[in-house]
């Protein structure tokens, strides 16, 4: 039937084409209302994204021009018609984003050493973790070094330590340490268009990492401090106590998923979870938020039943949401308030308030205002893992089952739909979360969906109401009682992990995309999940576009990292490396990028002979490794590219030489093949210059 607000439009549709599609436009703009606010995050989330796809930093003048142009659209929106003021909001919105982003990159701007450092460091501790070779790594704040200026010292530095630390003291929240080390500017993408860890210091405001083989020495002792760090005391502790009852990797399973520190976890426990597609069970993130509360919440609902004074004169089902929302306030402070946990507890409480007023707990609205605070508070939030897979599982479960809840589709006997349920949850958060999963971390589980069958359930039925029961027994020392049930369920996690991740094809591993294919698949399935009518099969088609480029990526023929300690060659075999060891973590990046399995030293033994690569076009790429192999060099040919580890002196010849004094100005640099020669890309081409950037110099023209 036929709105009254549309019959002026379709009455107009006569006037000819121009007429007819305006017309047309105007209908469908009517159709979404109602159905727009969903559209608020996608918006923010444009604006944000193009902040950050920027190459060079916005001005101030440039960000009041942003900003003035979105009142002057905001004002003509309120003058517009009604069918097109929808529009006019969304420019809107995109511009808040690209605003809230500028804002938040100067909010947390700090001072970045621009040279390396070898010198005493001080500081305050304020976190403890582990790197990916399990080096114990200390945050500190508060940092003091040696001839540097307060104005040039970073906020915080990160530090790991290596060698023989027996005689070190026992790091602790607050604490105040001083060490001998070694600290350098965050480094760059290992590759350009690479994950850009520059910026995510940037926005964790550290200012310098390094390492230290100098034991560590307590020079004052962990003073009061801030909530934050009396919250990492309480954390330090309740693991501490979690792995005296439970060792080895199932009481680092327990702390990982009560405080939020991975630490006490084998890399081995690690790589099975990540093969069997089980690691999001270490992330507290919506899983572990939603099924603490929904337990808080069922048995708070029970005890209040059962209690008739209550019962009857009070609104039970409301105060059990509130006392379901203190339990997921108490979990995000435990877990030291994370990006991923600080989602996870937005999304809930939203939930929850929804509850306590009446609304719908489980909708894409509710989805959608917490995408709106997630973004707000942390808009560099967006670019991450964690952001992306949270949302696109949670936005596909609550359209698909808000879908069949509104068609009324059942499927089996009432008695087998909370299976159904739970198989149904596992195969959609999968198929949504897999394109992500596979864009950042370049591996597809292809056993995940039997592996969460076996093992979701437990960490609902088994492990959280464990876990409950051992804080609520911890008060009479009885907490162990908890924690032991809490190690059976976490074991047989481990097991299925183990299992599923042994057996024959579990993971394969495919090259990363371009950077436009993800925003491609996101922009496609937002608009066939929130457009209303047959035009929603738009969305098809930016999807099958994004899959179709990343199917026809191709990678770099040659990889040189930013510091010139490592080269990687495209053979028939795959990427051969220069060297077996050193540079691991580029080395693991770029055969992980390629989609390859093979480890440094597999892909090291593919490196020519004769300690050359022939590119396309016949140039020859010389990798020289140390003072030795550059006071050896012998000179080259016109169109050879030499890489050296250490600075280099021009030769005679023309060929090209990239020495870390050069890649200190370009970035890596990744070769492609190109109609005339060769193309070289280096990461300052891609990312330009913006705050995160330490650009030594700037770029000549031949560079």
């Amino acid at each position: 039937m036929r709105s009254v607000f549309l019959e002026p439009y379709l009455s107009s549709a006569g006037n000819g084409g121009k007429a007819v599609l305006l017309a047309r436009i105007k209908l469908q703009m009517l159709h979404q209302r109602g159905y727009l606010f969903e559209w608020g995050p996608v918006c923010l989330a444009i604006g944000i994204g193009l902040y950050f796809a920027l190459r060079f930093e916005p001005s101030a003048g440039q960000l009041w021009g942003v900003g003035g142009g979105a009142v002057l659209v905001l004002l003509a929106a309120r003058a517009s018609g009604e069918a097109f003021r929808p529009l006019m909001m969304a420019l809107v919105l995109i511009a808040t984003g690209f605003l809230l982003a500028a804002q938040r990159a100067h909010d947390v701007s700090g001072p970045v050493i621009g040279w390396r450092y070898y010198g005493p460091i001080e500081g305050r501790v304020v976190n403890l973790d582990r790197s990916g070779s399990d080096a114990v790594r200390i945050t500190l704040d508060q940092v003091v070094l040696e001839d540097v200026r307060t104005a040039r010292t970073p906020t915080k530095v990160r530090i790991s330590l290596h060698g023989d630390q027996s005689h070190s003291v026992q790091p602790k929240p607050g604490m105040r340490i001083m060490t001998t080390g070694h600290l350098s500017p965050p480094g760059g993408p290992v590759e350009p268009g690479g994950f850009d860890f520059q910026r995510h210091a940037w926005f964790a405001q550290l200012g310098a990492v390094g390492y230290t083989r100098v034991p560590i020495l307590a020079i004052a002792p962990a003073s009061e401090g801030s909530a934050g760090l009396t919250i990492f005391r309480v954390r330090t502790a309740a693991a501490a106590r979690v792995l005296d009852v439970l060792p080895g990797d199932t009481g680092g399973f327990a702390v990982a998923i009560t405080t939020g520190a991975r630490s006490a976890i084998s890399q081995q426990a690690l790589e099975d979870l990540r093969a069997s597609n089980l690691a999001h069970l270490l992330a507290i993130s919506g899983l572990h938020m939603g099924l603490l509360t929904g337990f808080v919440f069922g048995l708070l609902r029970a005890i209040f039943a059962l209690i008739p004074a209550i019962a009857l004169r009070w609104p039970a089902r409301k105060m059990a949401a509130a006392g379901a929302l203190v339990a997921a306030s108490g979990y995000l402070a435990l877990s030291g308030g994370n990006v991923a946990t600080e989602r996870a507890f937005i999304m809930v409480a939203v939930a929850l308030c929804a509850i306590m007023v009446n609304r719908r707990a489980i909708s894409l609205r509710a989805v959608a205002i917490a995408a709106v605070i997630v973004l707000v508070l942390r808009p560099e939030a967006l670019l991450g893992p964690g952001f992306q897979m949270s949302f696109a599982a949670t936005t596909a479960l609550v359209a698909v089952f808000g879908y069949m809840r509104d068609k009324q589709i059942k499927i089996g006997p009432k008695w087998l739909q909370p299976v159904i349920a739970v198989l149904l949850a596992s195969g959609i958060s999968g198929l949504a979360t897999a394109p992500v999963g596979a864009a950042h971390f370049n591996a597809i589980s292809h056993y995940g969906l039997i592996a969460n069958l076996l093992s979701v359930p437990v960490m609902g039925t088994v492990v959280v109401p464990a876990a409950v029961l051992a804080l609520c027994l911890a008060p009479l020392g009885l907490d162990w009682i908890g924690m032991w049930i809490m190690g059976l369920g976490l074991r047989w996690i481990l097991e299925v992990g183990g299992f599923v991740a042994g057996l024959d094809g579990a993971r394969s591993f495919v090259p990363g995309p371009d950077g436009v294919v993800l925003p491609m698949i996101a922009l496609g399935f937002l608009w066939l999940i929130l457009w209303q009518g047959r035009a929603r099969m738009i969305g098809v088609v930016p999807v099958l576009t994004a899959f179709w480029l990343w199917a026809g990526v191709q990678r770099p023929v040659a990889l040189i990292a930013e510091n010139g300690t490592l080269v990687g060659l495209m053979t028939e075999e795959g990427r051969a490396l220069s060297k077996p060891k050193g540079a691991g973590f580029i080395a693991q990046n770029w055969l992980e990028n390629d989609g390859d399995a093979a480890d440094q030293i597999s892909a090291a033994a593919r490196w020519p002979e004769t300690g050359a690569g022939v590119l396309p076009q016949g140039a020859v790429l010389r990798h020289l490794s140390g003072k030795r192999a550059v006071e050896g060099f012998d000179g080259c040919e016109t169109g050879h590219i030499i890489v050296a580890s250490v600075q280099m002196a021009a030769p005679d010849s023309d060929c090209e030489i990239y020495d870390p004094t050069r890649l200190r100005n370009t970035g890596a640099i990744a070769i492609h093949p190109a109609r005339d020669g060769l193309k070289l890309v280096s990461v300052r081409d891609v990312t330009g210059t913006r705050l995160w950037t330490t650009w030594r110099t700037p770029r000549r023209r031949d560079q």
